[in-house]
């Protein structure tokens, strides 16, 4: 009977209610961050009518998650910064030293005058002078120092190694304690960079690690990747070291334990001091920006009560001493100590802005980063290109959503109506559950949105085409939608699995807007399902039960193949696959001889990209930045056909150079200057910095996902089908990845890590295509069990052809929507797309199933049909 519960009506409309409400904040997206904002201001002390009123804007009573707006949509700055954690085993290993020094001087009768030994590793080289046969005594006494590790993987290992080598005894970190102290560097850095983000006040902010040494940094509102870096990338080391002497020789030997540093706006002066220091930055509880007794711009500090004991014991111990305040490696001042200052406070003294003496003091305040960072990678986006892309964005799904709604309209009538209603919840249902995990959407995850909308109908789609084939066999209306629901499930299930597989790839193997991407879709593939399955069935069962029609979805006013069709799509199969062939020895070659335009993700350097009331003049920009000697300069001028052409958009690329990770901000400042000489009026709407060393791993990383993509669909579809029909689907794939890089390699569109994503994304579309026609032949040959595998072939692609083309076009339909309105920036990845689709839906008809016809498949028809009760019979090609 085709009727559902009342508690599960209920529970299904309670779930499209709750993701609708959730959803319901990002209509009044102003509105709800103001009241957010004020909401986050008011619970930190904050007390201000206007913040009242701000409050005020939005009922407390209701949800007030938003969707992030990822930076290409907001405008800010992103770095990839990577930890040196090998700098903190160096200044690890030194800070031994002082205890080391007095342990062996205690036993000074018995292991003699001891000497420091320089050396460039990190660790301590301490030689017996007098009484080298005493080494391993001394050695035992240091191993007295060592601690246990402090993390799990270190349990019960040492944190220092000694070991004798002739008359010197050598101290360096065992392996537990460096990968311990690995953990607590990033850790550290991670909070430390997060605090002082936080005292900027900043909104919504990204600070996640990624991989073991390395820090993600998105920052939406912040001006320039340079400003960002200027926040968080001083390591503000705070030290007070003894002074040993005075010289303007910058190399100077300054002694075993010593070092050379040199004094802050003073040129030609260097202070000679101990490497260990007294008291450190770690030890300092506050620092607030002041003025000196002079009225001069400072900064006073605070130790808490360990560093003001040490602060205190040496000043008392050093009267008439000078003592160095050391800032990075830079001497602030050196003042001499005139007395003991027990209270562990103290002003620094420098020649300070008060810009320049605020600033320090929020560093100071945040803590020291315990190590410096290598920016892998840096991108601008200006709030000009963000507003530009978002309302892009806007365009392409309002054409898009308009487009598909009409089309399922014209092609089913009544129930495309539903199917309408049903894509509209599934929309706000991926915006109610992206507020809900505070996802962070891109410009790719609007692409990824565009497509669920192009994708969603497919299930209904199925279940349409599945009603429309059980009309025919007059068992009635109420039985045909029972049974369309029914044998499509097998279908829906597998084709959005296999997808689902890829957006899971994307996810892990991704980062930034792939990832963003990857959200999408996969909660996308979701959605789409739970619409599909059961609040377009309530529709039409509620429906059915007010209108009781004597028959549905019959005499469509648009169909794009003939109702019943006969074709043989095996009769030319050798032209089929010989077009196939072709174009793959093509693509090969084009990729051979000219390889692909690899963007600054693969290639590593700098894109810049402009704006401008002028028109590009590209040899006017080519000659300005001439003299810079930049080495590989593309210069190309960007058509935007959405926004008209009066925006006169130019991209300029700057490959990094072999000797340098990357293209160093001077550069990237000279060529803005040099190229506003040509133009004034110039803006510079992004920036995008991408070290060799990142470019590279991201090689690595995509050709790793597009394997890991298609191993795990030869995994799935034979274990839910058989070798046979595994083969032929991960053949169609690699086709269908190969001639989408042909096709990149033969225009030379640029190939970044977006088309990545696309390919991914293509994987799981051809394969959605294939395994609804190889579910329709595993069906068929159960039934038909005298045919032949061809005869099953042609007839599960027939019945299955009209789905196929109705999904093909509804999703080209969105793409296109998404081409020509959704901005260049996308303009690439959603090329690939239309390729895939496009390809894709191709293969999956002539390439997969040939390749199962000529392997054949044998059954054990011993076994059951599980719907039928049926004996298999064997079927061989």
């Amino acid at each position: 009977m085709l009727q559902i519960d009342l508690w599960k009506r209920i529970v299904i409309w309670g779930v499209v209610a709750l993701g609708l409400l959730l959803a319901l904040p990002n209509a009044f997206y102003p509105r709800v961050e103001s009241h957010n904002d004020a909401v986050k201001a008011l619970e930190t002390g904050a007390s201000d009518s206007e913040l009242v009123d701000q409050a005020g804007l939005w009922p407390d009573w209701m949800p007030s998650g938003l969707v992030n707006l990822g930076l290409d949509l907001r405008g800010g700055a992103h770095l990839l910064a990577e930890v040196q954690v090998e700098d903190v085993y160096q200044s690890r290993i030194e800070s031994m030293w002082p205890e080391v020094r007095d342990l062996l001087r205690e036993e000074r009768d018995r292991v003699g005058p001891i000497r420091l030994q320089p050396t460039q590793s990190a660790e301590l080289r301490v030689r017996l002078l007098e009484k080298p046969d005493e080494a391993e005594h001394a050695a035992s006494l240091v191993r007295g120092l060592a601690r246990p590790v402090s993390s799990l993987t270190g349990a019960g290992a040492s944190d220092i190694e000694v070991t004798t080598e002739g008359d010197e005894i050598v101290i360096r970190l065992s392996e537990a304690e460096q990968r311990a102290t690995d953990e607590r560097t990033v850790r550290q850095a991670l909070e430390i960079i997060r605090r002082r983000i936080d005292e900027v006040g900043t909104r919504e902010p990204t600070i996640q690690r990624q991989g073991s040494d390395r820090i993600l940094i998105q920052v939406p509102g912040v001006g320039s990747a340079a400003e960002l870096k200027q926040i968080i990338g001083t390591t503000a080391q705070l030290t007070f070291q003894p002074v040993v002497g005075r010289t303007q020789n910058a190399e100077e030997s300054p002694g075993a334990g010593n070092e050379v540093l040199p004094a802050m706006d003073q040129d030609d002066t260097y202070y000679i001091l101990e490497r260990a220091p007294v008291v450190t930055g770690d030890e300092l509880v506050d620092a607030q920006p002041d003025f000196d007794q002079n009225g001069r711009p400072a900064v006073s500090f605070r130790f808490d009560p360990t560093g003001a004991r040490k602060f205190g014991d040496y000043t008392a111990a050093n009267i008439g001493s000078p003592f160095a305040i050391v800032l990075d490696n830079e001497v602030i001042s050196a003042p001499v100590i005139q007395s003991h200052i027990p209270g562990g406070s103290g002003i620094i003294t420098g020649n300070f802005t008060v810009e320049e003496s605020t600033h320090l003091a929020v560093l100071l305040r945040a803590g020291a980063l315990p190590a410096g960072l290598d920016f892998l990678e840096e991108r601008t986006i200006g709030p000009e290109l963000g507003a530009d892309s978002i309302e892009a964005g806007k365009i392409a799904c309002a054409v898009a959503f308009i487009l598909v709604l009409v089309f399922m309209v014209v092609s089913y009538g009544t129930f495309g109506l539903f199917a309408n209603i049903a894509l509209i919840i599934n929309v706000g249902l991926i915006f109610g559950l992206l507020s809900l995990i505070g996802a962070t959407l891109t410009l790719p995850g609007i692409a990824g949105i565009v497509l669920t909308i192009g994708m969603a109908v497919d299930a209904n789609v199925l279940v349409f085409e599945r009603i429309r084939e059980e009309m025919k066999t007059a068992k009635g209306p109420a039985r045909a939608i029972e049974l369309g629901y029914e044998k499509a499930l097998s279908a829906i299930t597998d084709a959005n699995i296999t997808t689902f597989i890829t957006a899971l790839i994307l996810y892990s193997m991704g980062s930034g807007p792939v990832r963003g991407f990857a959200i999408t879709l996969g909660l996308g593939i979701i959605t789409s399902v739970f619409t599909a399955i059961f609040v377009t069935r309530l529709i039409v069962v509620m429906w059915f039960e007010r209108k009781r029609p004597k028959t549905v979805l019959q005499g469509r006013s648009l169909r794009l193949v003939p109702s019943d069709t006969k074709w043989d799509f095996f009769r030319r199969w050798r032209l089929s696959l010989g077009i196939s062939a072709v174009l793959i020895v093509v693509a090969s070659a084009s990729f051979l001889v000219q390889g692909l335009n690899y963007g600054i993700d693969f290639r590593g350097g700098t894109t810049i990209r402009t704006e401008s009331a002028q028109p590009v003049d590209i040899g006017a920009y080519r000659d300005a930045i001439q003299s810079m000697q930049l080495g590989d300069v593309t210069i190309t001028e960007v058509f935007d056909p959405t926004f008209g052409d009066d925006q006169n958009v130019a991209m300029i690329r700057i490959q990094a150079q072999d000797d340098t990770e990357s293209v160093p901000a001077e550069v990237i400042a000279g060529v803005e200057s040099a190229l506003q000489s040509v133009a004034p009026d110039l803006k510079f709407t992004s920036v995008e910095s991408v070290g060799p060393k990142v470019s590279g791993e991201l090689i690595q990383t995509a050709i790793l996902a597009v394997a890991l993509a298609i191993g795990a669909v030869l995994v799935y579809i034979w274990l839910r089908f058989e070798w046979q029909f595994a083969l032929g689907a991960v053949v169609a794939l690699v086709h269908d990845v190969v001639l989408t890089i042909g096709i990149f390699s033969e225009l030379q569109i640029q190939f970044d890590l977006a088309i990545i994503a696309a390919l991914l994304t293509i994987v799981g579309y051809s394969l959605n295509d294939t395994v609804v026609v190889f579910d329709r032949v595993r069906e068929n040959l159960r039934k038909y069990k005298k045919k032949s595998l061809a005869e099953v072939l042609n007839l599960s692609i027939n019945e299955t052809l009209s789905r196929t083309m109705m999904t093909s076009v509804t999703t080209l339909l969105a793409l296109l929507a998404l081409y020509f309105l959704g901005g260049d920036v996308i303009r690439g990845f959603v090329f690939a797309m239309i390729w895939g689709v496009i390809v894709g839906t191709y293969s999956s008809i002539f390439v997969a199933s040939t390749v199962l016809l000529w392997l054949g498949v044998k059954r054990d028809w011993s076994k059951p049909d599980a719907n039928q009760g049926n004996q298999f019979a064997n079927v061989d090609a």
